[in-house]
């Protein structure tokens, strides 16, 4: 998911220039694009840590703040 993220961060810059956009513009929305790009991987990961961290302790995933029934 993340390679399609970078593939965007190049060809979307490509496409509003040949378009008729400016340069400038294109750099703008490629830095936006590869900012979003990295929070996403960065935030993946820790969701992939977080996961095997979970499975290692043998513990449930459950949603933050779910209540559990009494007597689990």
């Amino acid at each position: 998911m993340v390679r399609w993220g970078a593939f965007s961060c190049l060809l979307v810059p490509v496409v509003l220039v040949v378009y008729g956009n400016s340069a400038g513009e294109a750099a703008s929305v490629a830095l936006g694009l590869a900012a979003v790009t990295a929070a996403c991987r960065v935030l993946l990961r820790r969701s992939e840590r977080t996961a095997a961290l979970s499975r290692t302790a043998g513990h449930h995933s459950a949603r933050p703040g779910a209540r559990r029934a009494p007597g689990d």
